[in-house]
C-alpha cells in the first residue's frame, strides 16, 4: 500500500444543509466507506489541506463551496496494459487519445492507473486539469488544460456547449438500409436505480444526440455520433433507446455480472474528433484521434 502522488478532490458544497462543524465531518460523510481513524491519520501526515496548502485537521472548521485536497491510499491496482498518446501540446492546451479500459481520473480501485496522472509524470506538468471527461470504458480524445490563468475558458465552451465532439461506435446490425440515415435523439436521462446505469424518463429533455449510419456490413454497422449535451453515458444510452446497443458494452441494455476486464472485448465506441475555436487565440483547431474501432468495413 503507498499513497497517490497526485491529489484528490472533494468540493464541499454551497450549502451546509447537512449542519457539518468541521471538514472532517464533511469527509467522513461524503466518503462513508472510508472510517473516520484513516481521515485522521491522513490529517496527521499531512496528506489533507486547502487548495493554498495549509493543512486541515481534526478540528478544522467546515467551509462552504471549497475545495479539499487529499492523497489516496494506493494499493496494489491493476496495471492497463495500453498506452496513451499525446497528439497536441502548446503552453495553452494538451490533446491525449486514450486507450479502453484506462479512466481520466482517479477512481474506484484505479489511482495511479488513470490518463491525467500517467500524464502528469510524462510531461512533468503538476497543473494538467482534464476540462471534460469520457468513459473509462470509451478509447479517444481527451483534452487538458495547461495553464490555470487560461483554464476557464476552455472550461466554459464545454459548458456553453460550443466544442464539436464527433465518436465512431460500431453495434449488431443486418439492415443495409440505415446507411446515410440519420437519427436527432431528444429526451430526459436520470440516474437508474442502479446508481451506476442512466435512464431514459419523462419530463423535460435534457439529453440530446445526432446518430448516422455509415456503413452495413457482415451484421454490423459503424455509426458516427455527436452528443449536443453531456449527460452520463449519453451515447451509450442513446444508441440502445434506437435498438442497437454497442458491441461489447457491458451496462446497456442489460448490466452484465461484474467481472475482470476482457481486453479483448473493448467497447466498441471512439472519441474520434474535437473541433472549436480557440477562445484565447481565436483560431479555429480540430483534432483527430490516432485510434480505429475494430471496424473493418
Amino acid at each position: 500500500m503507498g499513497r497517490s502522488l497526485y491529489p484528490s478532490t472533494a468540493v464541499t458544497p454551497t450549502q451546509n444543509t447537512d449542519q457539518h462543524v468541521t471538514v472532517l465531518a464533511f469527509l467522513v460523510a461524503r466518503f462513508p466507506q472510508i472510517p473516520e481513524e484513516i481521515w485522521c491519520e491522513r490529517m496527521r501526515q499531512g496528506y489533507v489541506h486547502w487548495e493554498d496548502k495549509s493543512l486541515i485537521d481534526e478540528n478544522t472548521p467546515f467551509k462552504a463551496n471549497t475545495k479539499v485536497l487529499y492523497y489516496r491510499d494506493v494499493p496494489d491496482e491493476p496495471v492497463i496494459p495500453f498506452e496513451e498518446t499525446v497528439i497536441f501540446q502548446d503552453n495553452e492546451l494538451l490533446v491525449a487519445c486514450k486507450p479502453h479500459f484506462l479512466p481520466v481520473t482517479p477512481g474506484g480501485v484505479y489511482v495511479e492507473q488513470c490518463l491525467l496522472n500517467r500524464l502528469r509524470q510524462q510531461t512533468g506538468i503538476k497543473a494538467l486539469t482534464p476540462i471534460h471527461r469520457i468513459d473509462r470504458d470509451t478509447a479517444g480524445l481527451v483534452m487538458f488544460s495547461v495553464n490555470p490563468d487560461t483554464r476557464g475558458c476552455y472550461q466554459q465552451m464545454f459548458a456553453e456547449g460550443t466544442v464539436k465532439k464527433t465518436y465512431h461506435a460500431v453495434a449488431a446490425c443486418n439492415d443495409d438500409s440505415l446507411v446515410g440515415r440519420r437519427w436527432l435523439i431528444e429526451n430526459r436521462m436520470e440516474k437508474a436505480e442502479q446508481w451506476f446505469r442512466m435512464a431514459i424518463k419523462d419530463g423535460a429533455i435534457n439529453a440530446r444526440s445526432t446518430v448516422s449510419c455509415l456503413k452495413v456490413r457482415s451484421g454490423r454497422a459503424l455509426f458516427e455520433l455527436s452528443p449536443l449535451t453531456g449527460k452520463t453515458h449519453q451515447l451509450r444510452v442513446h444508441m440502445e433507446s434506437l435498438g442497437y446497443p454497442l458491441e461489447n458494452d457491458r451496462l446497456y441494455p442489460v448490466a452484465l455480472p461484474q467481472a475482470a476486464d476482457d481486453y479483448s472485448k473493448p467497447l466498441q465506441l471512439l472519441a474520434r474528433e474535437v473541433a472549436f475555436n480557440d477562445p484565447v487565440t481565436g483560431k479555429p483547431r480540430h483534432f483527430t484521434s490516432t485510434r480505429l474501432l475494430n471496424w473493418t468495413g
